[in-house]
């Protein structure tokens, strides 16, 4: 073995022609990557793979890279610190949701609300409510016009809505963006106009005694001047309140949600990034946005998100463009439990593999189940999991020299001066190995470090982070109980 890893070694120092060499060549328990494959670009490159085709398909890209909008450009990026800190904290708050016998104070203790956004997120931009022809200027300059008396479909044609990013939030169930009135503090500035529902002719704010308003459940937050108050807290306790309203939602020009629900948020607390209006719930709750459109699109949904920054990837509401009983799709059952929030999406983790070695998931961590969250940043795996997918890693980069731990990330390499790296093959094990996903390189590392944490103790559910779902299409068939996968989609 370790002649063998040598003779890699000198293979990758000399350079690849493509970011992945064939595996044929050296081995089918590792490839050789490019670095400059997994790093940001300073230009945007688009899509690596050709979308697929369907009617609801919208562009994703993720925060601070530069396919973000150019007025997002001069945000200020947090350090890897500072976004594996907030990335901990919202990790720890999903446990909390999911944990039905955690005893610990940590586990149990308050929420904290100083922290939110951790800025290696997906986000799409959507059309909301539709502009009166009156305030058509006012609007297109981002002027909050003062509130005017009405507010109904009015005479003449009604115009565009605005444009508003979002990001997408597999983990909570009420879609909300930020409303006029709207002062700074207590809601965050934006880079997007406000969206002014006295603008909107397809607006109505939703009166206390409405349906929607008495089957909020837990989101419910009172009454204001017969208008239905809402409020979420984030699991990492950040939170969003006002009022619960309906509008003209435009996904694309095709795509449409008539009396789409959603909260008009007037305060929210945590650190909520310029680069988003606020939030695009895709829940299992009855207020996401896949429950609200569940006649039409038969609660099914994917995304992709690229390997980096530097690409886009994509999101589609509906049945996807390649067929989901497709061979290029692997699929494992969808689990239920009435104890669990029905947000979470989760299915069955058995084993995680490095380089071919096999490493089981505890009983109790794997009978919870793993939840997928597209907002939580790096894979939580329970700690006996954990300890021995490091050491199988680590004695598989044993050629490398270590580098300092950053955050919660204690594997970590120097690779200054090196090209290309050897890395041996990850790859996921769902359902009683009928379901297994290779990761991408870039599913593998993040920032240098091997890009996996663990868990408190070997009772909490597996988290799936979004850096192990780049470049696979994760779709989403709730009705029909079954999460499929399709790498090499982004």
């Amino acid at each position: 073995m370790a002649l063998f890893l040598a003779l890699l070694l000198i293979l990758a120092l000399s350079g690849s022609s493509s970011p992945v060499a064939r595996a044929a060549d050296y081995g089918d328990d590792y490839m050789i990557v490019a670095m400059s494959s997994l790093k940001l670009k300073s230009a945007c490159l688009g899509h690596r793979v050709t979308p697929p085709v369907n009617s609801t398909w919208m562009p994703l890209d993720l925060m601070d890279g530069p396919c973000s909008s150019p007025s997002s450009s001069s945000a200020v990026v947090p350090s890897v610190d500072e976004l594996l800190r907030r990335d901990q904290l919202r990790a720890d708050e999903v446990q909390k949701r999911l944990s039905h016998n955690v005893g610990d104070d940590e586990a149990n203790g308050p929420a904290n609300s100083k922290v939110t956004q951790v800025n290696h997120l997906a986000k799409i931009k959507v059309e909301l409510g539709s502009r009166k022809p009156a305030k058509t200027t006012a609007s297109q300059l981002g002027i909050h016009p003062a509130a005017t008396v009405g507010g109904g479909v009015g005479s003449g044609t009604l115009l565009p809505g605005v444009i508003q990013t979002v990001v997408l939030d597999t983990a909570s169930d009420v879609p909300w963006v930020q409303c006029v009135p709207c002062p700074i503090p207590p809601c965050h500035p934006q880079t997007d106009t406000f969206y002014d529902p006295t603008n909107s002719g397809s607006y109505a704010a939703f009166t206390c005694s409405s349906s929607a308003c008495r089957q909020l459940g837990p989101y419910a937050n009172g009454c204001a001047n017969n208008q239905c108050q809402y409020r979420v807290t984030y699991p990492d306790g950040s939170s969003t309140s006002g009022t619960y309203s309906s509008d003209l939602l435009t996904l694309n020009p095709t795509t449409m949600v008539n009396n789409f629900q959603f909260g008009c948020s007037h305060a929210d607390q945590g650190n909520f990034d310029s680069q988003t209006a606020g939030v695009m719930a895709l829940g299992g709750g009855p207020e996401s946005l896949i429950s609200q459109t569940a006649s039409t699109f038969g609660r099914t949904f994917s995304y992709c998100l690229p390997p980096t920054a530097s690409y886009v990837g994509f999101f589609v509401l509906g049945a996807p463009g390649v067929a989901a009983s497709s061979s290029k799709y692997v699929v494992t059952p969808l689990l239920s439990d009435n104890r669990s929030p029905a947000t979470f999406y989760r299915v069955l983790l058995r084993a995680v593999t490095v380089a071919g070695r096999r490493i089981a998931v505890p009983p109790a961590a794997a009978s919870a189940g793993a939840v997928l969250d597209s907002r939580t940043v790096i894979t939580r795996l329970p700690p006996t999991a954990y300890a021995a997918v490091r050491a199988a890693f680590r004695d598989s980069m044993r050629m490398y020299p270590a580098a300092a731990p950053k955050g919660s990330l204690d594997t970590c390499y120097d690779f200054r001066g090196i090209r290309s790296v050897i890395l041996p093959r990850v790859t996921l094990v769902f359902d009683r190995d009928a379901a297994a996903v290779e990761l991408d390189p870039s599913g593998i590392l993040f920032n240098d470090c091997l890009a996996f944490a663990a868990n408190r103790d070997d009772r909490m559910p597996v988290i799936l982070g979004n850096v192990q779902q780049q470049t696979i299409e994760v779709l989403y068939d709730v009705d029909g109980g079954a999460v499929g996968f399709r790498r090499n989609a982004c």
